[in-house]
C-alpha cells in the first residue's frame, strides 16, 4: 500500500493550530518545576522548537518575568544580537508602549571598530548597545561572544539591562556563556547546554511581550 496515496491529512484552521499545539505540550510535558508565571515562556519555547528537553533546561532569575514586563510597558528598547531576532519578534507589541527593537551588529561604525581592534562585531555591537539602549531588554540567541561581552560589561558596572534573554546556540562558548549569565544577580532567562538559537530567543521575547499586554 502506498502510504502517500492513502494518507489523508486532517484540515485544521490556522487559528486553531496554536491552541492545539499548546494543549499537546501541556499533555506531554510531564512533571516540571516552573511557576505559573514562568510556564508560558517555556511553553512557547517548546512550541518553537518541538524540543521538550530544551524547554525543561530553561532557567529564570526570580524577577525575570516582571522585569521584562516592566521594561516593555516603560517603552524600553530591545537589543537583539542579530537581525533574525529582530525580524521574528512581534514589533507591534513592543512599539505600542514606545519601544523599538535595535540591532547594531551591521552598523558601519561597529564593523569599522571591530576591524580596527581585530575582534568580533558581536562584541563591539554590545559595547555600542549599552551606551544607546542600557536599561532595556537584551535578546541574544546567536552569538555567545555577544553574551560574554554583555556579562563583562555588567560585572564592570557599565551595563544595567532590565532583562537579559541569553539563549545562544552552539558548541563553542555557548554553554559557558549561559552558565556565567546564570551566576549574575540581574534578571535573566537562559538555559543549560548547547541548545538555543534565534528562534528560541524570539519565542521567549514574544512570550514576555504577550504577558505585558495582559491586564
Amino acid at each position: 500500500m502506498d502510504f502517500l496515496t492513502e494518507f489523508k491529512p486532517v484540515t485544521v484552521q490556522p487559528e486553531q493550530i496554536e491552541g492545539i499545539s499548546f494543549q499537546m505540550i501541556d499533555d506531554e510535558i510531564g512533571e516540571h518545576s516552573y511557576t505559573e508565571e514562568q510556564y508560558p515562556i517555556v511553553q512557547r519555547i517548546i512550541h518553537a522548537s518541538a524540543d521538550f528537553d530544551l524547554g525543561k533546561s530553561v532557567l529564570f532569575h526570580s524577577d525575570a518575568i516582571q522585569a521584562g514586563i516592566r521594561a516593555i510597558r516603560s517603552g524600553k528598547k530591545v537589543v537583539a544580537d542579530v537581525q533574525m531576532v529582530q525580524v521574528g519578534a512581534n514589533k507591534a507589541r513592543i512599539e505600542k508602549y514606545g519601544g523599538e527593537i535595535k540591532v547594531y551588529i551591521s552598523d558601519p561604525d561597529v564593523m569599522e571598530e571591530a576591524k580596527r581592534l581585530n575582534t568580533t562585531r558581536a562584541i563591539i555591537s554590545m559595547r555600542k548597545a549599552v551606551k544607546e539602549a542600557d536599561g532595556g531588554i537584551f535578546a541574544i540567541g546567536n552569538a555567545p561572544t555577544a553574551l560574554l561581552e554583555l556579562i563583562r560589561l555588567i560585572k564592570e558596572g557599565e551595563a544595567k539591562p532590565s532583562l537579559v534573554i541569553g539563549l545562544p546556540v552552539g558548541f563553542v562558548s555557548a554553554p559557558e556563556s549561559k552558565e556565567e549569565l546564570a551566576k549574575l544577580d540581574v534578571p535573566y532567562i537562559t538555559n543549560i547546554g548547547r541548545k538555543g538559537g534565534s528562534t528560541i530567543t524570539v519565542a521567549a521575547l514574544n512570550a514576555i511581550s504577550i504577558l505585558a499586554h495582559k491586564v
